[in-house]
């Protein structure tokens, strides 16, 4: 179960990376650009959507919204596209290249967060104020 689980992992770090390449080949739609940016964003971002230490909830996007993204960005690339951008993205982590850091998404996650604890904040303390 191990093995397959890690089998697993490998094959979406490479299909993470394949949308990377092919979100600067020119080829690619201007959609499947679009969801592999934001895919690729989410990925290489620090910070997740849904906290891991929320039981549960917390993998549901590495589970489950990670995944599906890759799926639908990588069904979106023309099939000649997705085969060089494959073998390219192969060729990257046989070098083991750093992983790229992606600040700008870092910021937006953060504020995100920020924003959402704020109303939250705002609506508990409404809802507790005495009229």
């Amino acid at each position: 179960m191990l093995a397959i689980l890690k089998k697993w992992a490998r094959q979406l770090k490479s299909e993470i990376v394949t949308l990377l390449f092919a979100y600067r080949h020119p080829a690619t739609p201007g959609v499947a650009k679009l969801l592999a940016v934001l895919v690729v964003a989410y990925a290489f971002s620090p910070i997740d959507l849904i906290p891991d230490f929320i039981p549960v909830l917390g993998w549901l996007d590495e589970i489950i919204l990670l995944p599906a993204g890759i799926w639908l960005a990588l069904r979106l690339l023309p099939p000649a596209v997705h085969t060089e951008c494959h073998r390219e993205a192969e060729a990257s982590l046989a070098r083991r290249l750093p992983r790229p850091r992606n600040y700008v998404t870092t910021a937006v996650f953060v504020s995100l967060w920020l924003i959402g604890l704020w109303v939250l904040w705002r609506w508990i303390s409404a809802e507790t104020m005495p009229a």
